[in-house]
Parts: structure tokens; C-alpha cells; sequence
């Protein structure tokens, strides 16, 4: 029998549970699982960096997978920090960078939390996955799960962009499209899961997607030198990235690789769905579903999302903040990204941007930081 080094510790409750199996969520209080090793990686592990494949799984020391065992990998991640010098002047700071998530399989940073749950729900032995999708996730799911060889039943909205669609049905999953948003496509999801043995990859819904997506933290720090920036400023829907690096970031430092304060992280959403903002502007402890949502950042149009109250905790423990944009600012920094920087960026890529500029002006980031800022998808999936 397969033995691991980690365990699950419910984010919410004091409940536990082991490594084995396809773990969903914890089933007395329905709150995400979070990953917890026995032991993380000692500094001397970095020596070794030097001579490792470059995608996200030279990190495996951090990761969810046992000794000798292959993941399922598209060579994902090692996605490059692009300077930007221009905005670094027109606004002041002393250095900002663009983490250019696009350049990803599959065009976007989902591709590293898919690499990661297909992984371990393969090995786990499911015999179907199941997902909603706001677009990119869909997308991800279809090719990895294509990947391991087990089926992909994917369920999004009808109003998804067609170059989505057909990226979802190139890679061979089942597509349906639904009327609605993403948590009604979750819903339809859920069920099709229960009635057909499919396991559900539904954002926090397992706790592997996460793991995945905080290797874009170990790869901002290994850039930088082993040290954190002082401010990351991240597009939020569902909100894995920015758990995902709040986790890593403490695991760095607890692990003696990091000293100095945690990055302070800033949540960046759509004035047209900002459960997060509403929630962190309020002083609250959790989100509230946010009725009719509506954004051209459709990986934005997440109007109950599960990770909300860890969200709120990443804000908080790192002196962060929370923001929303809209839609017209998202799209033209988007274009002015593409222009200045030769980034193919999102409208939630362009959303970051956007968000800085209030950022500056609120004093929430000084003019001596150093700043990075997320493209989580590529531009042209939009068209």
C-alpha cells in the first residue's frame, strides 16, 4: 500500500482525515479540506533545483505525490515573471512584474491545479471526472484528464465564449451547456457526480486543485531569489491561487527557505460579482452569494464561491486587501498590458492592473514595493 507523507485538516473544524481515497469535502461541517505534510522540505533541497525539469513538479518536494510516483503533467507551470518597467514608472513603484499564467497548457493557470487533483483522483483510481466551468477550468480538465485516459463530463454556461467551448470538445470531454452561471452549472455537476460515479473537481470541492495552483508562489519566490515580493495583487472567482500561495508562502517560511513578512495580497474582482470585496469591505468572516452577477471576466462570475471565508483569512493574516473593477477598466488595461508589455492578457489579467492604480492612490501600496501582478489566462481564449 502507497504510503504519503501528508493528511487533510478541514479548514473550518477540527476534523482530520488521511491521504487515501477521493476526498470531496469535509462531511461534518462541508468546509474545503486543506493539505498538511508531515514534514516540509529542509533549504538544502534548493541546491537541487539547478538540474530539475523546468514545470511546476520540480517542486515536488511541496507537493501531494508519493516517492517515485509520475504525475500527469503537460509541463505546466515554470511560467515566466515578465518586468514592467513602464508601470513601474508611470506609477511609482520600484519594481513590478507580470506573472504571465497564459503561457501554461491549455492557456491558462488552471492547468496547474488540474495537473495536480487528476493526479491524485487517478491514482485514487476514479473512473470519470465531472466539473462546472466559467471557461478555462473546463478547458484544463478535458486535456488532463485526456491525459490519464478517464472520461471528463464537462457542464457551463451557454453564454461561454465558443473558443472555449471548442477547446473543451478538441480535448474529448462531454460538454453541456447550461442556462445560467457557474454555481448553477455546480449544481447540475454535483448531481450528474452522485448518479453517475464521477468524481466532482469542482473548485475546493477536493483539496489537490490548491496545491497546484500555490507552485505560482513557489515560482515568484524562486525568481526573486528565495524572498517574497511586498505586494501580490491576484484576479479572484473561486479563489484557489490566492489560497494556494497564502499556504505556500507560510510553508516557505515555517520551512526556513523565506524570512520577512508575508506578502500582502490583494484580491482583485468585478464590481459586477464582488462577493469577496462586499465581504472584506464589511469586516464580515465569510461571503454572502452575490445576486445576478454579471462580467465580461468570466472567471470572475463566481457570485458563492466556497473558498470565501479563506479568502477573507489570506486577506487579513497578510494585511492585504480586497477591490473590484469594472468591467470597461479591466478590458482596457487588458489591451494596455498587451500594448506596453506584449502580454496577451485577459480581461482578468487587465483587472490587476486596473485594481493597482486604485491601490496606489488609497496608499494601500507604497512607492518602494515591489509589486507582481497575475495574467491568469490568455487573451485570445476571449475571442
Amino acid at each position: 500500500m502507497t504510503s504519503y507523507n501528508w493528511s487533510l485538516l478541514c479548514s473550518e473544524c477540527p476534523a482530520t482525515a488521511d491521504a487515501a481515497g477521493l476526498p470531496t469535502v469535509c462531511p461534518d461541517c462541508g468546509a474545503p479540506w486543506l493539505v498538511s505534510y508531515d514534514s516540509l522540505p529542509s533549504p538544502e533541497v534548493k541546491s537541487t533545483y539547478g538540474t530539475r525539469q523546468w514545470s511546476m513538479w520540480r517542486y515536488r518536494d511541496w507537493m501531494p505525490l508519493a516517492e517515485g510516483e509520475p504525475p500527469v503533467s503537460l509541463g505546466e507551470g515554470a511560467t515566466p515573471m515578465i518586468s514592467a518597467p513602464a508601470f513601474a514608472k508611470e506609477y511609482g513603484l520600484a519594481t513590478l512584474w507580470i506573472k504571465d499564467e497564459a503561457l501554461n497548457a491549455t492557456g491558462s493557470f488552471k492547468a496547474r491545479g488540474m495537473s495536480a487533483a487528476v493526479t491524485r483522483a487517478a491514482a485514487a483510481g476514479a473512473k470519470a471526472f465531472s466539473t462546472p466551468t466559467a471557461g478555462n477550468a473546463g478547458v484544463a480538465l478535458s486535456a488532463y484528464g485526456g491525459r490519464a485516459g478517464v472520461p471528463v463530463k464537462v457542464f457551463a454556461p451557454r453564454w461561454t465564449p465558443n473558443t472555449i467551448l471548442t477547446q473543451i470538445v478538441t480535448f474529448g470531454a462531454d460538454l453541456e451547456l447550461i442556462d445560467g452561471h457557474i454555481g448553477d452549472c455546480g449544481k447540475v455537476a454535483r448531481v450528474y457526480a452522485a448518479e453517475n460515479e464521477a468524481f466532482d473537481v469542482s473548485t475546493l470541492r477536493e483539496p489537490y486543485r490548491i496545491e497546484g495552483k500555490k507552485t505560482m508562489g513557489l515560482e515568484v519566490a524562486e525568481a526573486l531569489g528565495w524572498q517574497f515580493p511586498d505586494s501580490l495583487i491576484y484576479p479572484t472567482g473561486g479563489g484557489t491561487g490566492l489560497i494556494g500561495m497564502w499556504k505556500v508562502f507560510k510553508e516557505l517560511r515555517e520551512a526556513g527557505w523565506v524570512n520577512g513578512d508575508l506578502p500582502r495580497l490583494y484580491s482583485v474582482q468585478s464590481e459586477g460579482c464582488a462577493p469577496v470585496v462586499k465581504a472584506f469591505e464589511a469586516g464580515a468572516k465569510k461571503t454572502e452569494p452575490w445576486e445576478n452577477a454579471e462580467t465580461v471576466a468570466w472567471g470572475l462570475r463566481v457570485p458563492a464561491p466556497l473558498g470565501g471565508s479563506l479568502c477573507l483569512r489570506a486577506l487579513e493574516e497578510t494585511k492585504g486587501a480586497a477591490v473590484a473593477v469594472s468591467d470597461e477598466a479591466a478590458t482596457a488595461c487588458a489591451e494596455k498590458i498587451a500594448k506596453t508589455v506584449s502580454v496577451d492578457a485577459s480581461p482578468e489579467g487587465g483587472a490587476t492592473l486596473a485594481a493597482l492604480e486604485k491601490l496606489v492612490d488609497a496608499g494601500h501600496i507604497g512607492k518602494s514595493d515591489k509589486v507582481v501582478l497575475f495574467n491568469t489566462g490568455a487573451g485570445w481564449l476571449y475571442r
